[in-house]
């Protein structure tokens, strides 16, 4: 999930970076394929996601920009005192649950690092 350059050429010249992220997301990273079917499946097995993902990135007025998914979020209180983090795995019918158990802990890692926190 580093990145997936796209390149091509647009049939609608005046359509902007922010209107094809739009169209992009969810990526099959963040929801699956095919998107129907996935989103539909994880909106009956999972609870509300909340602010899991999204389009991170830049628009200028010209329509040009630079958009790239943010796939591990956290969401932190108003308070400050309080934050949810997700991470998720990219789970198949040949998935083994210790090892998805093992590599969603260690995407959280990044985000536990960067909050502080000691005992995860």
């Amino acid at each position: 999930h580093l990145a997936t350059p796209i390149t091509g050429t647009l049939k609608k010249p005046t359509t902007t970076a922010l209107e094809l992220a739009v169209r992009c997301h969810p990526t099959p990273a963040i929801c699956g394929t095919p998107t129907a079917a996935a989103k539909s499946l994880i909106c009956t097995a999972e609870t509300d996601r909340g602010f899991y993902s999204g389009a991170v990135g830049w628009c200028d007025a010209s329509g040009d920009g630079e958009y790239m998914v943010a796939i591990r979020c956290a969401e932190v209180a108003g308070d400050g005192l309080t934050a949810r983090a997700w991470a998720g795995g990219g789970i198949v019918e040949d998935s083994d649950p210790e090892a998805e158990l093992s590599e969603t802990t260690a995407k959280l890692q990044t985000i536990v690092r960067a909050m502080g926190i000691q005992n995860f």
